[in-house]
């Protein structure tokens, strides 16, 4: 069961890595406008606020990688405190911004968190 939870927990961690360059380095770009439904002005005026986003974004998946990383009690507690981190913010963006969120965010987070719990 712990290969699974990892394997769940770093699909976690890559999704927010790949967001992280969605919004801090593509976000002007025509297939990040298409993914995020953006005109080119509103991703142009919106430039630093999604970089900002994206480097939270990146913080989670650092929790993520560095709780794979680490040995337990710390491990496990960055595990958590990541997963319940994307859980939230997955909740709160499907609830704000977009159902789809929901599904990209909170959905994964979810199970990586059940596969973590779940690992004796």
């Amino acid at each position: 069961m712990t290969i699974i939870s990892d394997v769940l927990v770093g699909l976690v961690a890559l999704i927010h890595l790949y967001i992280v360059v969605l919004e801090m380095f593509l976000w002007t770009k025509p297939r990040t406008r298409a993914a995020f439904g953006l005109t080119a002005e509103f991703a142009e005026e919106t430039r630093t606020l999604a970089a900002n986003q994206g480097l939270y974004n990146g913080f989670l998946a650092l929790a993520l990688i560095w709780g794979l990383i680490a040995t337990d009690p710390t491990g496990l507690q960055l595990k958590l405190y990541g997963l319940v981190c994307v859980i939230v913010a997955g909740l709160y963006g499907a609830a704000t911004a977009s159902k789809r969120i929901l599904y990209v965010q909170a959905v994964p987070g979810a199970l990586a968190l059940i596969a973590v719990l779940l690992t004796p």
